[in-house]
């Protein structure tokens, strides 16, 4: 039966023009030919985060095709989407893509974007299958507000006109107007606090170094308030970016994906123990650098280092962070200082004072309790027809495509729904 009980079509509602939301009503008027499948988003443009994304780029997904291996990117959620992703998960979305035109590449990381390496691409695909799909969208059209009458939804928009729909689909990401409507509807938050930020760190001499990388780096958090099986996480391998304000890279976003709620409550203040030699342990390094003094002990400390990873820059800041003099000898360096110098170069420790500037491309940890769905159909268990998908639930991912991809699952899966008579 393709009509909701009498003569009337099926309504369905969707909040919210961003990935999630273009995915979900894509997929309900897919499922559902004969459903009138409308989105509604408040801003004038709709899919500014997609347009942003990976530099402009656009990471749509991650090249990891094993559900059980894909969960592990997520610091919350991914209990939750293991089951969803053996349903949808990375090799779907690139077929979904590839079967509209749009071939995806696979970048050394794992990353994958399109290989036109512009998001307009994206944006540009969705669109047009939104259209083909037959869906209605509705720009600068913000709803305020949302409640259920008998067996419908009356939709309250900004213009103070009202809509009715026969079910809704919530994929309004982290806005607060969001928040407030599933929490209408008798939903619960987790506290929305930033996730995938870089940090601050109070040191003029090392933001002269803005645009040194080191690649790998370990970074390791040291945070009051850390239990025992948070240590894992918060320990991170991967590219190491020096900024003008402090600290950033991969690795870094990883951490604070892992450490956001930690660091969110202790006022994003902890210490960063940054290992620059993450292949080499202690005792290596060591036997390295008493080496190079044997057998190099007349050259310049400040201009011969042993070490190719790390710039000449960023060595004379290493050496100045421990008082050696750069017109030192290797011969000279004393015991304490060699002991200093491998502290430093595999466990120096940096004062995180805050976070970098919240940018709208980054993700927000919290959001709708995940107990209160059902991971099947994506539909809310305390509101009979009303689903939610994307970030305005507590999921998210580390950098690298899996925040795009948990959007695109449990949009194909609310989408699935959704639409059945």
């Amino acid at each position: 039966m393709s009509k909701h009980g009498d003569d009337r079509l099926l309504s369905v509602a969707v909040v919210g023009g961003g990935a999630a939301g273009f995915f979900g009503a894509i997929a309900a008027a897919t499922a559902n030919p004969q459903a009138q499948v409308t989105l509604y988003e408040a801003s004038p443009r709709p899919l500014a985060k997609v347009r942003i994304s990976g530099g402009g780029r656009c990471n749509v997904t991650h090249h990891c095709f094993e559900p059980a291996q894909l969960v592990q990117s997520y610091p919350r959620g991914g209990k939750a989407l293991r089951g969803a992703f053996s349903r949808f998960q990375p090799k779907d979305t690139v077929a979904w893509f590839a079967k509209r035109g749009v071939k995806l590449k696979t970048e050394a990381d794992g990353r994958m974007f399109p290989v036109t390496d512009d998001s307009a691409t994206i944006v540009d695909c969705l669109y047009q299958a939104a259209e083909r799909a037959g869906v209605r969208i509705k720009v600068s059209s913000p709803i305020v507000s949302a409640e259920k009458l008998g067996d419908q939804f009356r939709l309250q928009l900004k213009s103070q006109n009202f809509v009715k729909c026969d079910r809704l689909l919530l994929t309004t990401g982290s806005s607060p107007a969001g928040h407030r409507i599933a929490q209408s509807l008798g939903h619960q938050l987790e506290r929305p606090v930033p996730s995938l930020f870089t940090f601050n760190i109070a040191d003029k001499q090392l933001h002269q170094l803005s645009g040194v990388a080191v690649n790998p780096a370990t970074v390791r958090l040291q945070v009051e308030g850390a239990s025992k099986k948070d240590l894992k996480a918060l320990t991170q391998t991967g590219p190491l970016l020096v900024t003008h304000w402090g600290l950033s890279g991969p690795a870094v976003l990883k951490l604070s994906a892992w450490a956001a709620r930690l660091l969110f409550e202790q006022k994003y203040r902890a210490a960063l123990v940054v290992n620059w030699l993450p292949d080499l342990n202690q005792d290596q390094v060591r036997t390295e650098l008493q080496q190079v003094k044997a057998e190099n002990g007349k050259k310049t400390i400040s201009t011969y280092s042993p070490y190719s990873a790390i710039s000449k820059r960023l060595w004379q800041y290493l050496l100045g962070r421990n008082k050696i003099e750069p017109t030192l000898t290797w011969a000279n360096l004393s015991k304490k200082q060699l002991n200093q110098l491998v502290t430093e170069l595999t466990q120096g420790s940096y004062a995180i004072t805050g976070k970098g500037v919240f940018k709208d491309e980054f993700v927000t940890c919290g959001g709708v309790r995940l107990n209160e769905i059902n991971f099947k159909t994506m539909e809310s268990r305390q509101c009979k027809g009303l689903y939610l998908s994307g970030e305005i639930l507590d999921i998210d991912g580390i950098t690298g495509g899996f925040n795009f991809q948990s959007a695109w699952t449990t949009s194909w899966l609310s989408g699935q729904s959704i639409s059945q008579p």
